[in-house]
């Protein structure tokens, strides 16, 4: 019971100090990301998700796209080759996806490039899921560079 009332108190620190460490001004604002952040979701049940997509991604499906954000490591390490991008800094992803905060973009590099806090800007093929988004990301940017 001791070892369950300190876990709840740290993630009940955690999510105080992310609360206070939001600037919106650090989020990304773009025509681009407005484009990403069209995209609805339909809830089929607790496990299964599915993107819902307008026309307005689905004409820049397949096609280069670009996008400036901040990077969101999956893996370890100061070079990365697939992460996600958000509008929003690493310490304020705790924010990502409420508030009309647009969702994550996965990224899929051709050359690694390295961890930064700073926004990185990439142009790749924007590639759309309908898989269930539970398991997959919905919307990637594949064979991407870094500008």
């Amino acid at each position: 019971m001791k070892k369950l009332s300190f876990i709840l108190l740290i993630l009940a620190g955690f999510g105080f100090s992310a609360k206070a460490q939001h600037d919106p001004n650090d989020q990304i604002i773009s025509e681009n990301w407005d484009v990403i952040g069209s995209v609805d979701f339909k809830t089929v049940k607790d496990t299964e998700m599915y993107a819902i997509f307008g026309n307005e991604i689905k004409k820049h499906a397949n096609k280069p796209f670009e996008l400036e954000g901040y990077i969101v490591p999956i893996k370890d390490g100061m070079k990365q080759t697939k992460f996600m991008l958000s509008t929003l800094p690493i310490n304020q992803c705790f924010f990502c996806g409420k508030n009309g905060v647009p969702i994550m973009v996965l990224v899929e590099l051709v050359e690694p490039i390295k961890f930064t806090y700073q926004t990185v800007k990439i142009k790749g093929t924007l590639k759309l899921s309908t898989a269930n988004a539970m398991d997959n990301p919905p919307i990637s940017l594949t064979a991407g560079k870094a500008l």
